[in-house]
């Protein structure tokens, strides 16, 4: 049986997995994207490699805007022949119209199938024949596309981001074949994957709130795509797709004034359709009694406790704090959950884990796969641990230890030139602070031992939860 846990780094979220045996299992750490890699360049990984830098050196970076409100972000690393350009445009799941969810996840896959200019299906066999790589991904805030290419096509690269804004053909040959894609990708990734609706999150997130968008799941709902006209993903894309409401990230080798020209005369004509979005979501009550849901899944055989609550929203400081909670309970083999309850106790065969930090509100969610126990026994168990936090100071010999494990990941994520284009991407979309990049490793370093017994205290009592007994499905006679 595969046994998934996630965690997440400014929306990115990270898998680990393995299949459980009698033997002790070994990991691989993968990333996590909604849409699935397309391509992967082993020789051009090999360059990105080779650029890693230590975080003690300051991300040094440039960014305008130009006239038509496209805000642009370079950084010049000229230590290896590489190249990524980004766009990120802040539009996400939760912008879905009523009827029509699934539209965001949808258009990641539909601006894959050509321009005016890039003949249709040929978009990634481009790339990788300039010896590149491409993909994206959406989530509930944001889309986001990359191409990583070998220096010397920058050029092609900021050309072809830049067709995408302008001259996307969407007609209903395309619509047509990315539903298809699309319906395909569900059953692979949430209806036949083993605990996938915990995975994925559209349970979670379907009843961990009542009035925000976040309730509806990333890839939406097959009858609203089945049932969209063409013309409703036109005005989508006339809505979100501008350049007010993008930021672009150039980030590897390049010289700046040439960059500058190119994006100048690619990007500086595109003109907005309409004005940036304006979102004034609906928020949810704060939960006071404990919400008590039954879902099943026919592709288990083990079932599984699930504990969720809502959590600061990701420009928060708390924000962190419950990231290294979620660690410190759940994430990995020295998280204390999995020493109590699969090692000593061996009750649990695995826990699925996971901090969302999210633009409007976060989620924590720690799903516990029973062994032999009941669930009620891995409720009480759970919670144990979790009173233990609120009421006792982590030892210093942990606080070190999560602290260690958060530098690591944070230059891990940012070694790159990948990395730090998502990183600067994200910090300027949702913090408003580019330069985030080289302040945010301090402010994990701020949260304290009682920053997490103050902020487990505050959030996750069992009073604001949501738990889901999460069963096999049961065979029909």
């Amino acid at each position: 049986m595969w046994v998934t846990f996630f965690y997440s780094y400014k929306g990115k979220f990270f898998l680990k997995y393995f299949f459980i045996s009698g033997k002790k299992p070994n990991f691989a750490v993968m990333f996590l994207s909604l849409s699935f890699m397309k391509k992967y360049i082993l020789t051009l990984n090999a360059l990105l490699l080779s650029t890693g830098i230590a975080m003690a050196q300051k991300i040094n970076f440039e960014e305008y805007d130009l006239p038509n409100g496209l805000h642009v972000i370079l950084h010049q690393d000229n230590s290896a022949p590489v190249v990524t350009t980004t766009v990120m445009y802040h539009v996400g799941a939760k912008d879905d119209l009523p009827g029509k969810s699934g539209f965001a996840h949808f258009f990641e896959h539909l601006l894959f199938e050509g321009t005016k200019n890039i003949p249709r299906s040929r978009w990634f066999d481009i790339v990788s024949a300039h010896g590149g790589d491409n993909n994206a991904f959406t989530d509930v805030d944001k889309t986001y596309y990359y191409e990583t290419v070998p220096s010397n096509n920058l050029q092609l690269a900021l050309w072809m981001e830049s067709e995408r804004l302008l001259h996307p053909v969407i007609n209903q040959i395309g619509v047509d074949t990315q539903k298809e894609v699309v319906k395909e990708e569900k059953r692979e990734g949430t209806d036949n994957v083993p605990y996938g609706k915990i995975i994925y999150m559209p349970v979670v997130q379907n009843q961990l709130f009542d009035k925000h968008p976040y309730k509806h799941p990333t890839i939406g709902s097959m009858d609203d795509l089945n049932s969209a006209k063409l013309e409703d993903f036109i005005r989508y894309n006339h809505r979100y797709y501008n350049p007010n409401n993008a930021v672009l990230v150039v980030a590897g080798d390049f010289q700046k004034d040439q960059a500058k020209s190119w994006i100048e005369t690619y990007f500086g004509p595109i003109k907005n359709r309409q004005a940036k979005p304006v979102r004034n979501y609906p928020m949810d009550a704060p939960i006071t009694q404990t919400k008590k849901v039954t879902d099943y899944d026919a592709n288990i055989t083990a079932p599984a406790k699930v504990l969720a609550w809502r959590t600061p929203k990701m420009t928060e400081q708390d924000a962190r704090v419950m990231d290294f909670i979620q660690a410190l309970l759940a994430n990995g083999e020295s998280a204390r959950l999995y020493k109590k309850m699969v090692e000593e106790k061996k009750e649990v065969l695995q826990f699925i884990s996971y901090t969302c930090n999210y633009e409007d509100i976060g989620i924590l969610m720690i799903a516990a796969v029973a062994q032999d126990a009941p669930l009620e026994q891995l409720t009480r168990d759970m919670d144990s641990e979790i009173k233990r936090l609120q009421t006792e100071l982590i030892s210093e010999k942990e606080y070190e230890k999560l602290l260690n494990s958060f530098e690591t990941s944070f230059i891990a994520n940012n070694s790159d030139v990948r990395g730090i284009a998502y990183s600067l991407a994200v910090d300027y979309t949702f913090y408003k602070d580019t330069n985030l990049i080289n302040k945010e490793l301090d402010l994990y370093r701020k949260v304290t031992r009682e920053d997490i017994r103050r902020v487990a205290k505050q959030y996750l009592n069992a009073n604001q939860r949501l738990e889901i007994d999460y069963l096999p499905e049961k065979k029909s006679n």
